[in-house]
């Protein structure tokens, strides 16, 4: 279902300072909870809704914002796919990411594309209201659990940590990609059974179990990006 914006946004009380959000989430009862809870502070005003990455474009291509308080995974464009596009199209905005996932594949994608915070939906509203408020003043903003998983992304691999063949890179950037066995043979001009001894590999390099924990390792070894 798609979100509405409202028409015509409220005025901001004269001579004081509010933070314009966005609201983006293709869930309307969470849309209308956060907007609800905002509205009630007179130090935000919600400029609008969207339900996934297009309709946030359009949203802020009508009315400006300071922070867009995004969802992650959401049908249509994504939570990294509209932040990159925000990013490019809106460097001026903040862009805090507020979802139920924290794994390795989710916020390592979305911190390195360029959102100014990540937070879990389970976040009490008062932390919640000085997160969007940090976000606003171009400050990170993390859920501790993510602070945590960032510093072990971070840690520099050891020494002995086995490297990449370029035609492994190759395969490995394709099924973080999405793309099956078939297509990644007629990709590559290779057999389907040379892919699976190049997954296997891979696996075993990364230590991974299968395709989705060897792109996770990846993306925290900055294999991908």
């Amino acid at each position: 279902m798609s979100a509405t914006s409202p028409p015509a946004p409220p005025d901001p009380p004269t001579g004081s300072t509010v933070v314009r959000v966005l609201i983006v989430d293709d869930h309307p009862v969470v849309r209308d909870g956060l907007h609800g809870m905002l509205a009630g502070d007179e130090r935000f005003l919600v400029v609008g809704e969207a339900a996934d990455g297009g309709e946030a474009l359009a949203a802020l291509a009508r009315t400006p914002a300071d922070v867009v308080l995004t969802d992650l995974r959401m049908p249509g464009m994504g939570g990294v796919e509209t932040i990159t596009r925000l990013r490019d199209e809106h460097p001026q905005v903040s862009i805090l990411v507020l979802t139920t996932y924290d794994t390795d594949a989710d916020v390592l994608p979305a911190i390195r594309a360029g959102a100014t915070g990540y937070l879990l939906k389970d976040t009490p509203r008062h932390d919640l209201v000085n997160a969007i408020l940090a976000a606003a003043a171009g400050r990170p903003v993390l859920a501790p659990s993510v602070a945590g998983r960032l510093m072990e992304l971070l840690t520099p691999p050891g020494d002995d940590e086995p490297e990449l063949s370029p035609r492994e890179l190759q395969v490995l950037q394709l099924v973080a990609a999405g793309t099956t066995n078939a297509a990644i043979a007629r990709e590559l001009f290779i057999s389907e059974a040379t892919v699976k001894t190049h997954l296997l590999h891979l696996y075993d390099k990364l230590q991974a179990r299968d395709r989705a924990s060897a792109v996770a390792t990846a993306y925290q070894r900055g294999l991908l990006h």
